[in-house]
């Protein structure tokens, strides 16, 4: 692993040795510090001149769209050579028509209140002090995601219209996709007067040059990882710089004794087979021993190609209906594909018990007409998305009206669910005086 250079160094007995910092790092470097002077540019630009760019980003998008679905087609085509998953080439391709939710998110994006700016909170002293707490840009943001060029306009959106720049490792499956946005997205940029520098790749130096953003620190203000849990839990232990952790998504849907089919087995089918490859969709069904609905939801969801790892109860729940035994690493896995672990628990306590020993904190779901289950499941499961009464694919930034995400934080700090425009900023205080002196 490439590492950021000590500026006192170890000496051997015998002489001095300068130890020069490897050519990743040293470009890394030099692409932060570019991308730190496109940052000061954004942090005075206002909503109109940010929007602007937007804009122009959409409709390079749009009239370019046959050459990045071209430039997509090489990338799977390598995915399929290298035996690459079909979640993970689901996750990797470019269609027109997501193509066309890419162009419709930055358009909502302008359209989108400018959070830089805004006051949180603010007050007058009795001193006669003007206190003001406003968001600020964070300044150069760094991004490390696999196999998902969608997430380089996505962040490069976010980024542009909170005032942040941005360095983007997007990986080496997506790099012919991503190598066509990055172009389209800089002229864009340029176009408009804002530095191309603003979006930035090092991605041309490979592995070595995630290494070189992860040791950054001070050149890159925060790194977000979105990605696998292999990505996510090497850039949390390695990283010196700070990381908004986004985390991998063991979803669980609970099926109360009081659910309906007629609701419940169109959402568990939306939730799993929609797009099966992404984190928001239900990994394990947890299901009321007196559950009604039960026979009929396992059927359809059988019948949708669902392959379901089922414990002993659900397996003699199931009856007729085609199931695999479940072993005790299904109650932990992503599957990230047409499979679903069940289980059966015999109350409201069982299954939140169950919730509380495997989720991964990104999404759980209820389905219930009780509504005294509804609030304990709200007030007891801990997770950045409890829902009522819906599909958990409702866990994206899109559909919660943040016009896209840079990713879903399960931590507990600043940033929590989908992070929007508000969660790429931070804070500083105003004092403004007229000579005030502290007694």
């Amino acid at each position: 692993m490439s590492q950021i250079v000590n500026e006192n160094p170890l000496q051997s007995d015998d002489a001095s040795t300068d130890l020069q910092p490897s050519p990743a790092v040293a470009a890394v470097a030099a692409m932060a510090d570019r991308a730190r002077l496109a940052s000061r540019v954004l942090a005075r630009a206002d909503r109109n001149w940010k929007d602007r760019a937007l804009l122009a980003i959409a409709t390079a998008l749009d009239e370019k769209r046959a050459y990045v679905i071209a430039e997509n087609a090489k990338d799977i085509e390598s995915g399929r050579a290298n035996g690459t998953s079909q979640a993970m080439l689901d996750r990797l391709r470019l269609t027109n028509e997501r193509v066309d939710g890419l162009i419709s998110a930055l358009e909502e994006l302008a359209g989108l209140p400018d959070p830089v700016g805004t006051v949180l909170r603010g007050q007058t002293l009795p001193n006669g002090l003007r206190l003001r707490q406003v968001h600020v840009p964070m300044g150069v943001i760094g991004a490390i995601y696999e196999a998902r060029p969608n997430v380089t306009v996505d962040i490069a959106g976010l980024a542009l219209k909170s005032g942040n720049a941005v360095l983007l490792r997007g990986g080496s499956a997506a790099a012919e996709s991503n190598k066509a946005l990055l172009g389209l997205i800089r002229d864009a940029l340029e176009s408009v007067g804002l530095p191309a520098d603003s979006v930035t790749s090092v991605d041309a130096y490979g592995r070595e040059g995630a290494d070189a953003m992860m040791g950054a620190r001070g050149k890159i203000d925060v790194l977000i990882p979105r990605g696998g849990r292999e990505l996510i839990q090497r850039v949390l232990t390695t990283a010196s710089v700070p990381v908004i952790e986004t985390g991998e998504g063991n979803v669980h849907i609970y099926l109360d004794e009081s659910a309906d089919a007629q609701m419940a087995v169109p959402i568990l089918l939306n939730a799993k087979t929609q797009r099966p490859s992404v984190c928001n969709t239900v990994e394990t069904l947890l299901i009321n021993a007196k559950a009604a609905a039960a026979p009929q939801v396992l059927a359809a969801l059988a019948k949708a190609g669902v392959t379901l790892h089922a414990d002993e109860r659900a397996v003699a729940l199931a009856g007729e209906i085609p199931t695999v035994a479940a072993t005790a690493a299904d109650w932990d896995t992503e599957y990230m594909d047409l499979d679903l672990s069940v289980a059966i628990v015999d109350d409201l306590d069982g299954a939140i018990s169950h919730i509380r020993a495997h989720s991964t904190g990104h999404t759980e779901a209820i389905l219930t007409n009780n509504l005294a289950h509804a609030e304990r499941f709200i007030a007891e499961v801990d997770s950045a998305a409890v829902i009522v009464n819906a599909s958990t694919r409702f866990t994206d930034g899109g559909q919660l009206g943040l016009g896209a995400e840079v990713g879903i934080s399960t931590q507990k700090m600043h940033a929590r669910g989908p992070m929007g425009l508000r969660e790429l900023t931070t804070t500083k205080w105003i004092v403004q005086g007229d000579g005030h002196v502290r007694s």
